[in-house]
């Protein structure tokens, strides 16, 4: 899947867009660690929380891969919009864009969704710490530098 230019450009121009900071490996670690704590609950609630913590176990998950390269973006979207930089497949992105929109319809809305894809709640976590041990110096300076060449 390739960047959107115009959705990054947006992105980057947002007060809590996207911003270029000093790498967070503490951080990083923190959000990893939040991830698996988040991923054991979807195991064994039920209901709109199934949803919301499969939700927020796959994004903090990819979160952590952004800290430990010194990005940060408090927007959901524009942080998701980051997924193609990292070699995410088009299926993973249009997942955790899917389990978005689930955790928006079922904690604002009060939908009711059934959580039917625990199993790639779990592939897609896994496929983040994959990612996170394989991002040496030399492909976070790859990665900042294509951002900040697009003006971030």
């Amino acid at each position: 899947m390739k960047l959107k230019q115009d959705k990054l450009s947006w992105c980057k121009k947002q007060t809590k867009g996207i911003k270029l900071i000093d790498p967070k490996i503490h951080l990083s670690e923190s959000y990893m660690k939040e991830a698996d704590e988040t991923l054991e609950n979807v195991f064994v609630t039920k209901g709109k929380w199934k949803v919301i913590t499969a939700y927020y176990a796959c994004y903090n998950a990819f979160y952590s891969i952004l800290m430990k390269c010194g990005i940060k973006s408090e927007i959901h979207d524009c942080t998701i919009e980051l997924m193609p930089l990292f070699d995410f497949e088009d299926f993973d992105v249009e997942f955790l864009k899917r389990l978005k929109y689930e955790r928006i319809q079922v904690q604002y809305y009060l939908k009711t969704i059934e959580l039917n894809d625990e199993f790639f709640v779990k592939e897609f976590i896994f496929k983040c710490k994959q990612i996170l041990d394989n991002l040496d110096s030399t492909t976070i300076e790859n990665i900042r530098t294509k951002l900040e060449n697009n003006g971030c």
